[in-house]
């Protein structure tokens, strides 16, 4: 069991899984948190999680540059989106 914890596939799969714990307890908790915070944390978690699958499951852990390259969309993306989810709240 121990040699697992230094394998990179099954501590990105305990990550994926802990973040999953925290998106739930988010989505919980809602109802005590601002809609801004809410959106936020939402969308960091959304965040991670798919740079991890990017960088461990896909390899773009092996090519820096095209992993910059994805983040770099990816976190424009989020950040659209979190605009938009602030419009109503605005």
């Amino acid at each position: 069991m121990m040699k697992h914890l230094h394998d990179p596939l099954w501590r990105a799969w305990a990550t994926l899984l802990g973040l999953g714990v925290v998106t739930t307890l988010a989505a919980a908790l809602g109802g005590h948190l601002p809609a801004p915070v809410l959106g936020a944390v939402l969308l960091a978690v959304a965040w991670t999680k798919a740079r991890i699958i990017l960088a461990r499951y896909l390899g773009l852990v092996q090519a820096p540059a095209w992993q910059r390259g994805f983040d770099a969309v990816l976190g424009a993306f989020l950040l659209l989106l979190y605009g938009i989810y602030l419009i109503p709240v605005l």
